[in-house]
């Protein structure tokens, strides 16, 4: 059973929570919940909801333009540094949570092992997407003040892409106490103005009763938070943790790019939060600052003045780590989307040998699910979805993609497997090789068929820091009965040198 042995998904099969006893997750969703459908992605009212990503990315985004009217309606012209201060903490231990909020049991599968690695921890992040589809304020009852009611810590958050489509109207009312929204204003005969008659706006004034009885879930002092912003730093003893908001199309404009280079020039070492990841399925995103005129995030990461040790970015919900060399120092770039949404697919990741990502090898990046879990899991998909003979057991699919891609396969049941002509026929069918035909809705809904069954592969981060030591830990969290006492998936160690830089180790070097 998974869980027991200390196996984890690079151990075994079962490891990875295959044929394993579910969890009755159902039972713990809300009362009015429990016997509805799960979040559906390709539910027409779900993508109507969502559509203002589709006006932002294709005729304008006014996240910067909206950003600025609520920090200019709150602070006027002058603006603080966005502080969080908590120094008391000279040894904080927080969780990370990327990607939180569908509402249904894929997101209350990981409250047992939130339960077992976080309950003594001083506070929790969530790294992008509180809520989906939309943000809305009601929204957060059964998908953050429910689900976390029983975390006795604060909770903060840095806004995703989903977080927007309300103009962040429910990330700021929720994180920031901000409950008039100020609106802007556009021409009707300019772009602006076409997006804004298209433009999905937010829900009238929510109702003080509910807001009051959702609020009431978590409603101990020592649970409280109020955060400065949508980007803000929380400034602990020994370490800064640097979050950034990427609005919807995944940058930052020209005020929150100073603030970042201002704020990052400290002593101590830090870690970058962002909606968007900057490295990413073999593939490097610096993030712009005001449309690349100022430069990009990643190099304020990488400049030896600001000590960032690792980024951290949720919107791919899946793990990933890549160690990349930067002039003889390692920053740790991370992926960590695990926190309760759909899973994206880790098979199409390629063989980073073979990429043009610079300082980082195969030998070193890590994901979770492993590679071949991730491809038998949408084998299953198929399975469920198309009604024919499409799966592939995960035995099988960690031999083909390590035959696939050229390298070594990592459990031992997979290892010396013979491949036969018919497993290599189904893979290429879920996964078809380059040039080749791809399988039905490949390219456009593969990713969006939710799954509510072991193995879910979902995760969170354990963050430990002390003076001259930083843990990062990567829990998986399975639908299994169990699974809270899995070992760590992945485990990275930083620790300060005596000519005080930082090196990193890893449980899986």
């Amino acid at each position: 059973m998974s869980g027991e042995g200390g196996a984890t998904s690079r151990d075994s099969v079962a490891g990875a929570g295959w044929r394993c006893p579910a969890r009755d997750l159902k039972r713990l969703l809300p009362p009015g919940r429990r016997n509805k459908p799960g979040f559906r992605w390709t539910h027409l009212k779900t993508i109507w909801e969502a559509r203002n990503d589709f006006l932002a990315r294709n005729v304008s985004d006014p996240s910067a333009v909206q950003r600025e009217l609520w920090l200019d309606d709150w602070y006027g012209r002058s603006r603080p540094d966005f502080r969080i201060d908590r120094t008391d903490l000279a040894e904080p231990s927080f969780v990370v949570l990327g990607d939180t909020g569908e509402g249904d049991a894929s997101q209350y599968a990981l409250l047992a092992v939130l339960q077992a690695a976080g309950s003594a921890t001083d506070f929790m992040v969530v790294c992008s997407d509180v809520v989906y589809p939309a943000g809305e304020v009601e929204e957060y009852a059964d998908k953050f003040f429910y689900p976390y009611r029983d975390y006795p810590a604060p909770i903060y958050a840095l806004p995703g892409n989903h977080d927007w489509y309300d103009d962040l109207r429910g990330f700021m009312f929720q994180f920031c106490g901000r409950e008039r929204q100020p609106r802007r204003r556009s021409g009707w005969l300019s772009k602006a103005g076409l997006r804004d008659l298209l433009w999905r706006d937010t829900r009238p004034v929510p109702d003080p009763a509910r807001v009051a009885r959702m609020r009431e879930l978590r409603g101990r002092p020592e649970q409280q938070s109020r955060q400065p912003g949508p980007y803000h730093v929380i400034e602990t003893g020994p370490l800064e943790l640097v979050s950034i908001d990427v609005g919807v199309v995944g940058e930052i404009d020209r005020t929150q790019g100073e603030w970042l280079r201002r704020v990052s020039r400290s002593a101590k070492p830090k870690v970058l939060l962002t909606g968007r990841p900057i490295y990413v399925d073999g593939k490097y995103h610096p993030c712009q600052i005001d449309g690349g005129r100022g430069g990009t995030v990643d190099a304020v990461v990488r400049d030896p003045d600001c000590n960032y040790v690792a980024a951290i970015g949720g919107d791919i919900h899946n793990y990933q780590r890549y160690p990349v060399d930067v002039d003889g120092r390692t920053i740790q770039y991370l992926v960590s989307g695990g926190g309760g949404a759909f899973m994206h697919a880790t098979h199409k990741i390629p063989n980073i040998d073979k990429t043009d990502v610079k300082g980082v090898s195969e030998a070193g990046f890590r994901c979770y699910p492993l590679r071949g879990d991730s491809l038998s899991f949408y084998s299953g998909l198929w399975n469920k979805r198309f009604r024919g003979d499409w799966f592939i057991e995960p035995e099988q699919a960690a031999a083909y993609m390590a035959e696939r891609l050229g390298i070594e396969p990592t459990k031992g049941e997979a290892k010396g497997f013979r491949l036969s002509d018919e497993t290599r026929s189904k893979a290429r069918r879920v996964f078809p090789l380059p040039g080749h035909a791809h399988g039905p809705w490949h390219a456009f809904f593969a990713e969006f068929f939710d799954w509510n069954d072991p193995p879910l592969f979902k995760h969170l981060l354990r963050f430990d820091a002390g003076a001259d030591r930083i843990t990062i830990r990567c829990h998986a969290a399975t639908g299994c009965q169990g699974d809270e006492r899995l070992p760590p998936e992945d485990e990275l160690i930083c620790q300060r040198q005596t000519d005080g830089d930082w090196r990193w180790r890893s449980r899986y070097s």
